[in-house]
């Protein structure tokens, strides 16, 4: 035998006999030894269970608790509600304590407390191999559908601030209530990139542009889950909705898209790529279809894009019942259980709510139709999720010891920070701040001004205590204030025409009136819900009487100042050309009374930008402030063109000078950076915040580009006088785009460097940069 056959001997007879003795060690292994890795004990768990009870781990359904409150409505029924109130459409709830009891369960949504969740962990751990339950939650901005958490702004509140670091640090913070209250994954970020506003589910996005989605999105995810993947005290996160369901057709949620891979790539996938990078570890799939597919039986959009070409690791979660309606609704397949066989095949990992789709996996297992490996690709991730977060070894929440975990002070304080920088100024004609003690007599009016519609959507009532109103916050900043006030129970509907003369009649014994309207997003109170999911409008203007409210409060000729809480943009031509001060305060959360008030008297110096462009009316819609030069190449004939407030745009309690802006080099190779630079003073006598902002114009590309994109901001805090040099490194990852050649890459040519205090031309000042051809 030769020296080196005899050497190839003798190694692969070592590797054999180590890798006997590594098999050996690893026999002796349980998936309960915490000293191995969360996916080495998933490897160890997934070969002791039975095709039956990793089928069930795929299976997801809503609380007892919550099934028993649906089983008392009168409504159970109603397919509205069922999607309003996710009704269990007459499941039992005892039938659910058995299913979990027989290993069929493996998550839940809708538990309602820490002693349910408890309740139900403990009923898991009867099982044979004691698998503990992954509870979610619709955790969009703060565990606000647990009573007594923080709840923060709606997100599109959030993306007013331009703080990501704020948004992660929120994240952070709702991990830990969630996982005081028994929760461990958040269905959030929503990364849905908004682009009509009839859409009623914009107050839940960061907003209409693609490089502000994936920013506050990322920080979010970094917040619920950790910087470096799961860690064991924070929650999953869920990057939602995969994808393109924030331009539907008609504004209606659900309706199809139709897009060019293109404007997927460049619009719509950026936060999800970005949120993948940052390991995200579950996604979930949009209810709508995509170039007709639905979303949760495309196989190209599951595997092809987001796991293959983008690198997923963990995973994909069904949005509340949209398997079966890809047979119900798109009328895709020609049955539920085909539905759910497909759903599965194209990547699917968990049914979120719902019977019979158990059984039909099971029965598709058996007959070959489904390979066992895809079950165990699907489940190997949903236990390496619960390994991750620890729930092996602490399924059950300690709760006299987590009680001081809901809703501490810190919390409140950063709801409060939240909401003072989400409010945008939209108009002030000198009225604001108002001077304390200047007015003797208040009248405050409008179905939001007293209500906890002030938390938005994905908030179940709070106690009282928990939440500042407006009418509060503004009885707290004038103590000595006589305060009268016409609030109409909270609810938009209720306003009569005799309502609207009472109030006329307020309006002129007052020294100052402020109004308070907009639209209704309390998920639990269907009468009166104007906005939030499922609830899409064919217009922009105030609901019910409330624009005959107030004209009529305007029409006193006494000072007045509009409040807007509200989920998505309004069109408020008549107040923009009548009352002298607007704010827009968006969904502020438990704090957003006390924020209101501190803003409108002076004690905060607002600072919130616009996500989203606001237009005129519903006529102009789609308004985007990056369109491209051809949309307004003609005007409309009777009406304006052009935003009635641009992207970006806020006004503040001082004024800010922008200095000229220089250029490292003003031409650039194609792999080179370059930085931009220029001075911003704060010229007036308070101290305040600016975002500034820059976008960027490729002139000319082989598809034609937008007129401007968002590229960078930064959050510049100024005193009174004071100047700061602010700089923006250029890279050329700002410059690329999705070309003809279906590649990421910088084409040589002009571009125009933007820089200012919003999108609108008249507020940007402007460099050419150009990138030089190989």
């Amino acid at each position: 035998m030769k020296t080196q056959t005899i050497k190839q001997y003798l190694f692969c007879s070592f590797m054999f006999a180590g890798s006997v003795l590594l098999m050996g060690a690893s026999a002796g292994k349980s998936y309960r030894d915490t000293s191995l890795s969360p996916a080495r004990r998933a490897d160890l768990l997934l070969k002791e269970m039975t095709l039956e009870e990793k089928i069930g781990q795929m299976c997801q359904y809503v609380g007892p608790g919550h099934i028993k409150q649906n089983e008392q409505k009168a409504d159970q029924n109603s397919s509205d509600m069922g999607n309003i109130d996710a009704n269990a459409f007459g499941l039992k709830s005892q039938a659910i304590i058995d299913k979990v009891r027989k290993g069929e369960i493996g998550s839940f949504l809708h538990v309602l407390s820490v002693d349910e969740a408890n309740a139900l962990q403990q009923v898991a751990q009867q099982t044979r191999l004691k698998i503990p339950l992954l509870i979610g939650v619709d955790a969009i901005h703060g565990n606000g559908l647990h009573a007594g958490c923080t709840v923060y702004p709606t997100s599109i509140g959030m993306a007013s601030t331009f703080n990501p670091d704020l948004l992660e640090k929120s994240g952070r913070e709702t991990a830990s209530e969630m996982r005081a209250s028994g929760m461990h994954w958040a269905f959030n970020p929503n990364l849905d990139v908004a682009r009509d506003a009839r859409w009623g589910r914009i107050g839940e996005t960061f907003g209409e542009d693609t490089y502000l989605v994936t920013r506050m999105g990322t920080s979010l995810i970094l917040g619920l889950q950790g910087r470096d993947g799961v860690e064991p005290d924070r929650v999953l996160a869920c990057a939602k909705h995969l994808i393109g369901g924030g331009e539907p057709a008609g504004g209606i949620n659900a309706a199809p898209m139709d897009m060019s891979e293109q404007k997927l790539r460049e619009v719509f996938l950026p936060p999800f790529i970005s949120a993948v990078q940052s390991k995200v570890f579950t996604v979930m799939a949009a209810h709508n279809e995509l170039n007709g597919i639905p979303c949760h039986g495309n196989y190209w959009l599951l595997n092809d894009l987001l796991r293959d070409e983008m690198g997923f690791k963990g995973f994909i979660v069904s949005d509340w019942m949209d398997i079966e309606r890809m047979h119900s609704m798109h009328h895709y397949l020609p049955s539920e259980e085909e539905a759910f066989r497909v759903s599965v095949e194209a990547g699917i990992d968990m049914h979120m709510q719902g019977d019979n789709y158990y059984e039909t996996i099971l029965t598709a297992v058996r007959d070959g139709r489904i390979p066992e490996t895809r079950i165990d690709k699907a489940v190997h991730k949903i236990l390496e999720a619960k390994f991750l977060l620890g729930l092996f070894e602490k399924p059950v929440v300690d709760i006299p010891a987590t009680r001081k975990l809901i809703a501490p002070a810190a919390h409140r304080e950063t709801a409060l920070d939240a909401a003072r920088q989400s409010l945008v100024l939209l108009k002030n004609d000198g009225l604001l701040p108002l001077k304390k003690g200047a007015y003797r007599k208040i009248f405050i009016t409008g179905p939001n001004a007293d209500s906890q519609t002030i938390l938005g959507d994905w908030a179940m009532p709070q106690p009282d205590d928990n939440v500042v109103t407006v009418y509060e916050g503004i009885r707290a900043a004038c103590p000595d204030a006589s305060i009268d006030s016409l609030c109409f129970s909270g609810v938009i509907t209720s306003i009569t025409p005799e309502d609207v003369e009472i109030a006329g009649r307020k309006a002129q014994e007052a020294d100052l009136n402020i109004v308070v309207i907009g639209e209704n997003s309390q998920r639990y109170e269907s009468k009166g819900r104007t906005c939030g999911e499922n609830c899409d409008r064919d217009n922009l203007d105030f609901p019910g009487l409330q624009q005959e409210l107030l004209e009529k409060v305007c029409a006193s000729g006494k000072p007045t100042v509009l409040v807007m809480l509200n989920g998505r943009p309004l069109s408020i031509v008549w107040a923009n050309e009548h009352v002298p001060a607007i704010l827009e305060a968006w969904e502020p959360g438990m704090m957003g009374g006390q924020a209101i008030a501190e803003v409108l008297f002076g004690d905060i110096n607002p600072c919130g930008k616009l996500p989203v462009t606001v237009p005129y009316n519903v006529g102009q819609i789609q308004t985007i402030y990056n369109h491209k030069a051809s949309q307004y190449s003609r005007q409309f004939a009777l009406g304006h063109t052009g935003p009635l407030y641009p992207f970006g745009f806020g006004l503040s309690y001082t004024s800010y000078q922008y200095g000229k802006p220089a250029l490292s080099k003003d031409k650039i190779r194609k792999d080179e950076s370059v930085t931009i630079s220029f001075d911003v003073t704060n010229t007036g006598k308070m101290d305040g915040t600016e975002i500034v902002q820059l976008y960027i114009r490729d002139e000319y590309g082989s598809i034609t580009r937008p007129v401007k994109e968002l590229k960078g901001f930064q959050r510049v805090s100024l005193k009174a006088g004071e100047t700061k040099r602010v700089e923006f490194a250029i890279t050329p990852d700002d410059l690329k785009f999705y070309t003809v050649r279906k590649l990421w890459e910088v084409e040589p040519g002009d571009f125009t460097l933007m820089v200012g205090s919003s999108s609108a031309d008249k507020d940007l000042q402007k460099l050419a940069l150009t990138v030089e051809g190989d």
